[in-house]
Formats: structure tokens, C-alpha cells, sequence
């Protein structure tokens, strides 16, 4: 709708929607330039740490050194440590599979400034990803929240994003549909049960399947 109001392709749309600076929305996550910066970020990073924090200087300095890009562009890439107040590191750190579902999961109140930018910048680049992001975040509230009844919504929601893993999660989900929306409401559940049950396995494992009955009763009851 908004697209079609200001006649701009989606993307753009989108990349201004989710920008956090006016040179975020002005620089494309896909350019060439946004992919050459990162053959100089050991040398920004080192000269970072050696004090120098002008985004102007450092370009400069880059270019002298082969670098094509734009001063918006290492302003850009030099925002995360600014916004992080501790030293870049002696490497830039690549965002793994592991790295990115954090951000996605994790608690908003352990995700500081620095790392809000990086995934605000991740949901920008994917689509796809954005819409999966939304489904947890909703999916988190309505969990922590109890609120069970909203969980046929949330399967027609993730099921109408076409992403086939939700649709498959949907799918299973609904199989279950009771048990899981039973234990989305009330405030008991089977955890302490299963808290049980894994520390008796953990004792059992200890004993490498040599102890017998005796001696797992006894060390079950002293461990309590």
C-alpha cells in the first residue's frame, strides 16, 4: 500500500521502514560498496583503537589504500562501535547462524544498542527473516503472558507468512492443538516432573550403567 502510494518499488519501501540513520536508508544493503568496506575493517578497527574515531580521516586513509566506497559508508560500518563504548575487535566479528538466532530470541532487556543495530540491520537485509523475527516475538508474549487463547491466531498468522518451516511448525503444532494451547494458559505444568526425571537419568548416567537399583535408590534420596 505504501509502495503503490509513493510508486516505489518494495524494497526501497522497506529499506527506509527499517532504517535506524538517514544514511541507513540511503545506502543499500546489497551494494557493491556495503561489501568492499569489510576488507578494511581490520584496518579501521586498529586505527579505532589507536584513537582515531574520525569517520572523514579514516576514509580518507582507506582510500589512499584502494577502498572505492563512500565516507557515509564507513560512517556506516563504524556506528556499531560507537554505539557499543568498548574497543572494535582485532577482527570483525562475522554474524554466524548461532549469532543471529540470539538476537532473534534472545529477551529485549539483554540486547543493548549495539546489538538492537545489528539485528535491526539483519531484519532489513531478509525479509523473510523479518517475518519469522515477528512470529517469536509474538509468539514470546504470548507465552510469557498466558494467553493461550491466541494461539489458533498465531498458527493462521506464521501459516499465512508462506514460509514452509512455519507452515511445518504450524502443521505439528495443530496436531497437538490442545496440549499446546493447555500449556500456553494455565500457570501449572509438568516442568518439576520433568525436572525429576532428568536429574534420575543424570544420576544414572554417572554410574556408566554399573549401579544397580540400591544404589541409585540411595543416591536419588541424598540428592535431594
Amino acid at each position: 500500500m505504501i509502495a503503490e502510494t509513493l510508486g516505489l518499488d518494495r524494497k526501497t519501501v522497506r529499506r527506509y521502514a527499517h532504517a535506524t540513520t538517514p544514511d541507513d536508508a540511503s545506502l543499500a544493503t546489497g551494494s557493491r560498496s556495503y561489501g568492499q568496506i569489510h576488507t578494511y575493517m581490520p584496518y579501521l578497527h586498529r586505527r579505532w583503537n589507536e584513537g582515531c574515531t574520525d569517520a572523514a580521516r579514516l576514509h580518507a586513509e582507506i582510500t589512499e589504500r584502494g577502498h572505492r566506497g563512500s565516507k557515509r559508508t564507513v560512517r556506516r560500518h563504524l556506528q556499531q562501535i560507537r554505539a557499543a563504548g568498548t574497543p572494535a575487535p582485532d577482527k570483525p566479528n562475522e554474524l554466524t547462524v548461532r549469532k543471529a538466532t540470539w538476537l532473534i530470541t534472545a529477551h529485549p532487556d539483554k540486547i543493548n544498542e549495539s546489538k538492537a543495530l545489528k539485528l535491526k540491520q539483519l531484519l532489513a537485509r531478509c525479509p523473510e527473516l523479518a517475518s519469522a523475527a515477528a512470529c517469536v516475538h509474538d509468539f514470546a508474549q504470548m507465552m510469557t503472558e498466558r494467553r493461550g487463547e491466541e494461539l489458533d491466531q498465531w498458527l493462521t498468522d506464521i501459516e499465512n507468512t508462506g514460509l514452509k518451516p512455519l507452515r511445518s511448525l504450524a502443521r505439528g503444532l495443530r496436531q497437538d492443538f490442545d496440549a499446546v494451547t493447555a500449556g500456553l494458559t494455565p500457570e501449572w505444568n509438568s516442568g518439576p516432573v520433568e525436572g525429576n526425571v532428568n536429574r534420575a537419568k543424570r544420576i544414572k548416567r554417572d554410574g556408566y550403567g554399573r549401579a544397580g537399583f540400591d544404589l541409585l535408590r540411595r543416591q536419588t534420596l541424598l540428592s535431594d
